[in-house]
């Protein structure tokens, strides 16, 4: 989970190091860079920061502005991340494109998408107004997907689905909530991740981005045709094609009523199934599809959280746990196979049951 580029809304504040040998040497990599690239060194300045140990500085150029990724190397690997873009600009997705790299040292020299992110311009309260939005991010993912091909990234198997959904009991669970997971609780876990497992595995598999959210995506500037660009890309693998249409539509940090979730999901499809992409000729299927991946990335997400405000102290992160919450109850409240884990989670919660519950937004 990452904070994209964004505007400078605030004034710009020069980074701070570390410490004095990691700004000794970036000095030198920016000055070594600075006259093939026209770059004004007095105006770097922050751009953003994000959930892991990477932060983003921007700097302004004879031809516009330029993002320098910091990510040190003993906490953050950038090889992925180059790899990655590569293959998004394969796929013809507008992503940042690697300028320089120094891999020693983890500075990283990167095209600029603009100002605005997706989920800076969205109108919450009218969502049909989003339609264009997400279209263009349906367009850019079906680029993606199209370009698919096995043994390039790391699998999505079911290996990588386990450890993820044990961040739930293990951060969310055990050190947010003080929860015992032991007993019938971890049996009632157990027997819900094997089914949400079997469940996604079952879906052919594509590139998966894994972030794939309004706050990744950066709005096409004017005049500069309607394609989305595309960040936050260094953890993607090859998994479920459910996935990022998930992540989109029932996304972290922003939640829509079902109708438009729906509207924009069979569009999708619709695009997916005549770009060749195999997601079935049952769209009441894929969507069930859809929810239980969904299940599995928020179950996800909910561990991360925690652990980002335990482990990392960015508490900021863990407001949006309701939000999980809900998708999460919605979702279990579907399916009679889940409804151990909805009594469990909604005893953990402490919340009352009405009869019934709704998709909802928050």
């Amino acid at each position: 989970m990452s904070t994209a580029f964004p505007p400078e809304t605030t004034p710009a504040t020069a980074p701070i190091w570390p410490d004095a040998q990691r700004a000794a040497d970036f000095s030198v990599w920016l000055a070594g860079l600075a006259p093939a690239h026209g770059l004004v060194i007095d105006s770097l300045r922050t751009a953003s920061a994000d959930a892991s140990f990477r932060r983003y500085l921007r700097v302004d150029g004879t031809q516009g502005s330029y993002i320098i990724m910091d990510a040190p190397p003993d906490k953050e690997d950038c090889q992925p991340f180059v790899k990655v873009a590569q293959l998004l600009h394969q796929a013809q997705v507008h992503a940042p494109e690697v300028l320089a790299w120094d891999a020693a040292h983890g500075f990283m020299l990167l095209t600029d998408l603009g100002a605005q992110t997706m989920m800076q311009v969205i109108k919450r309260d009218d969502p049909q107004a989003n339609q264009g939005l997400y279209l263009q991010a349906v367009d850019a993912l079906i680029a993606w997907q199209s370009a698919s091909k096995p043994g390039v990234l790391p699998p999505y198997d079911e290996a990588l689905l386990r450890r993820e959904l044990e961040l739930f009991p293990d951060w969310y669970l055990a050190r947010h909530r003080g929860v015992a997971v032991e007993g019938e609780v971890r049996r009632t876990l157990d027997q819900a991740f094997a089914q949400i497992m079997a469940h996604n595995l079952a879906w052919p598999s594509v590139y998966v981005h894994r972030d794939f959210m309004p706050r990744n995506l950066m709005v096409a500037p004017a005049g500069a045709g309607q394609r989305m660009g595309v960040l936050d890309f260094q953890d993607a693998v090859y998994g479920p094609i459910t996935y990022d249409i998930a992540s989109l539509m029932r996304d972290a940090f922003l939640s829509w009523e079902e109708d438009f979730c729906l509207d924009i999901t069979i569009r999708y499809w619709e695009k997916a199934r005549k770009a060749g992409l195999a997601v079935g000729d049952d769209f009441g299927e894929f969507y069930r599809g859809v929810e239980w991946m969904g299940l599995q990335r928020h179950l996800k997400v909910a561990g991360i959280f925690a652990r980002l405000t335990l482990r990392d102290g960015k508490p900021q992160y863990l407001a949006d746990t309701p939000r999980f919450i809900s998708y999460i109850r919605a979702t279990c409240a579907r399916y009679r196979e889940l409804k151990p884990l909805l009594r469990l989670i909604e005893r953990i919660e402490g919340l009352v049951v009405a009869d019934g519950y709704a998709f909802g937004r928050i």
